[in-house]
């Protein structure tokens, strides 16, 4: 099965865990493709959530570098994509604020993380507002798709297209899954998101998302004439959408610095 290698991470993680936090760890999910379905063994994280008992102490953060750095050294396929998210009840609250739990990830396992160890702690826990998904996703954007590295390959499809197929299908599908919780408020899956954005726009950019979605199964060869062709004309009208559209909600909400970051990465990117 294709969630086979991603499940062994997971157990890998979990015993690291729980070797390091033993009766501190309350409980202990799966989270992502693994939780809610469309795991590929080419492109997907491995995503593990761990809640600990209060209060968190100085040491946690350290524990989940050397859980992470002991994963990787192992060499066991696929540990270089686990991605642990980490809390206890009264930050995953926001009554404080260590740990790591984004609104997104805090919402995935609220309405899908699946229970690996402890007990189920899910309806304690508060559901994201919009506004957080929204703003919390656009700063996470902005990070991650406006480098210099990703705005060189956005710009040039032939380099994209070489790039690997994660790099290729995140920088294609991740417009489409911004918008789709933007527009929902719902996880932006990969299948759902481009669902919807296929139902609300047409042309190349919706094309190139559906392309995008089946490449993270059937990755193209580096450099396919077709892929290249099919990113000439549809990454940049898919950011265009993408761009226009968290650029106004960031200002409705008033965060004004981050929506004139994004009118200045829609410059340097159209």
């Amino acid at each position: 099965m294709d969630t086979e290698m991603g499940e062994r991470v997971l157990v890998e993680g979990l015993k690291l865990a729980q070797f390091h936090w033993g009766e501190r760890l309350v409980a202990t999910y799966a989270l992502g493709s693994l939780a809610h379905g469309g795991f590929s063994p080419h492109v997907s994280d491995v995503d593990l959530a761990l809640i600990l008992d209060d209060p968190l102490d100085e040491g946690d953060a350290e524990g989940v570098d050397r859980l992470l750095n002991s994963m990787r050294a192992g060499g066991s396929p696929l540990a270089e994509r686990l991605s642990v998210f980490w809390g206890s009840m009264a930050t995953l609250s926001g009554a404080t604020s260590r740990g790591r739990f984004p609104p997104l990830d805090l919402l995935d396992l609220k309405k899908f993380g699946r229970l690996l160890t402890g007990r189920d702690v899910r309806s304690r826990l508060p559901t994201p507002t919009l506004r957080e998904l929204v703003v919390s996703g656009g700063g996470f954007a902005l990070k991650h798709l406006s480098t210099p590295e990703a705005t060189a390959l956005l710009k040039n499809p032939a380099g994209l297209a070489a790039a690997g197929v994660k790099r290729l299908t995140n920088l294609v599908l991740y417009p489409a899954r911004f918008l789709y919780t933007a527009r929902t408020g719902e996880i932006g899956m990969n299948h759902k998101a481009v669902e919807h954005f296929s139902e609300v726009e047409a042309g190349p950019a919706a094309e190139l998302a559906r392309k995008g979605l089946g490449w993270r199964f059937a990755p193209p060869l580096p450099g396919d004439r077709v892929v290249v062709e099919l990113l000439q004309k549809g990454v940049l009208p898919l950011y265009q959408r993408f761009l226009d559209d968290y650029e106004s909600r960031l200002r409705a909400y008033g965060e004004l610095e981050l929506a004139q970051a994004y009118c200045e990465w829609r410059q340097r990117l159209l």
